[in-house]
């Protein structure tokens, strides 16, 4: 009689070596699509510069950065990019594989890098470009913070006041059995319009959000969208002034890296985030294509201020385009971080003003019946 054989029981080792394997499967699909973070690009870029201008080969540049990068996924995906170039692909073709991770602009900086010979030098200036990228959005988000914190903070608090505490206080008033204010009466009426729908409200406020994304990811809506950033009060010139700085700190990189003009600016409108950068690169684009010059496009567009037309003007008649972009790009990042510190100084008094008007509000309308008691409770 035949017998069969027992199937191996599993141990600890074999089922640590599958878990293994499935996350590390995970992490090879993840790696595909893979975002790279502006400043996690910015040191591996200056890094990359540092480690090539030593002298070592790529591959070994590529090498080291593996070993050293904690983020698993990033790992792999250098690992794919050393391994391609290992097997003769050019670097500019390997990275394009991963076009999540590194951007239209590294791309292209790679590619006349590759072409000059002078792929350290390049790979230094676009690390410089990724770090005043990152160095101004750091100072607008840390601007933003401590006002969306404070709006947050106020936004719990009054909920937090509607929902428990005035309820306590109309139950109060409640015994009264005379009229109450006016001010006391609609905070009462809304705290039971929101006791009662606040799932409707939840519901409404969530599909408001969903409707506004879509809309916003279309054409027209990123359009206007973008319009009304610029015009916005106190925060649009801002938003003006970093996209200003934006298009001329990429166009002049791009420029003293000896890429072509217009990949150029089809770069600068894909990296400037911006509808009205877009159409204006575009414009340029074509009037370049046809002999003429930048400045004639910027002369007729509003989006750029005269000071910036007639500087690259003047860069034009000098043959320094790309030098006046620059120095352009350092004037608008002083006027940034002289808009974000006014900003910060504005803004803390306003809320300040904010908080007291709303939460102080609440609380005096109230406890205005008991200052009125003897009219509110019929002479109690």
């Amino acid at each position: 009689m035949a017998t069969t054989a027992a199937p191996k029981p599993k141990t600890k080792s074999n089922v640590q070596a599958a878990q293994a394997m499935a996350k590390q499967k995970a992490l090879e699909k993840k790696a595909k699509s893979y975002k790279l973070d502006l400043s996690e690009l910015s040191v591996f870029t200056s890094q990359l510069a540092s480690l090539l201008t030593a002298g070592l080969p790529l591959v070994s540049c590529l090498e080291a950065l593996q070993d050293q990068t904690e983020d698993q996924v990033f790992r792999i995906v250098i690992r794919d990019v050393r391994n391609d170039i290992s097997t003769g692909t050019s670097f500019s073709g390997a990275v394009k594989k991963f076009p999540r991770a590194f951007p239209n602009l590294f791309i292209s900086m790679v590619e006349a890098g590759e072409a000059s010979g002078g792929l350290a030098e390049i790979l230094g200036k676009v690390a410089g470009y990724f770090e005043s990228t990152v160095k101004l959005t750091k100072k607008v988000k840390s601007a933003m913070t401590y006002p969306a914190a404070v709006i947050g903070l106020a936004v719990v608090l009054v909920n937090v006041l509607l929902i428990f505490v005035i309820p306590v206080f109309a139950a109060m008033f409640a015994d009264f059995g005379a009229k109450l204010p006016a001010p006391t009466q609609m905070l009462i009426d809304l705290s039971n319009f929101l006791q009662s729908w606040w799932w409707a409200i939840g519901i409404g406020l969530y599909g408001a959000y969903v409707v506004l994304n879509k809309y916003i990811a279309t054409p027209n809506g990123r359009r206007q969208k973008d319009q009304f950033l610029v015009r916005a009060p106190i925060f649009g010139n801002l938003v003006h002034k970093i996209a200003l700085s934006r298009f001329c700190r990429t166009y002049a990189t791009l420029m003293r890296s000896g890429v072509p003009i217009l990949r150029t600016l089809e770069i600068v409108a894909s990296a400037s985030g911006k509808v009205q950068v877009e159409d204006a690169c575009v414009e340029i684009s074509k009037h370049v294509s046809q002999g003429g010059q930048v400045s004639d496009v910027m002369a007729a567009n509003s989006f750029f201020p005269p000071m910036m037309k007639h500087m690259v003007k003047a860069g034009e008649t000098t043959g320094n385009v790309d030098g006046m972009m620059n120095k352009i790009a350092d004037f608008y990042d002083t006027e940034c971080d002289a808009i974000v510190g006014a900003l910060t100084s504005l803004i803390e008094p306003l809320l300040i003003v904010f908080l007291g008007v709303v939460v102080g509000g609440i609380v005096m309308a109230m406890f205005l019946p008991i200052f009125q008691l003897g009219t509110v409770a019929g002479g109690l």
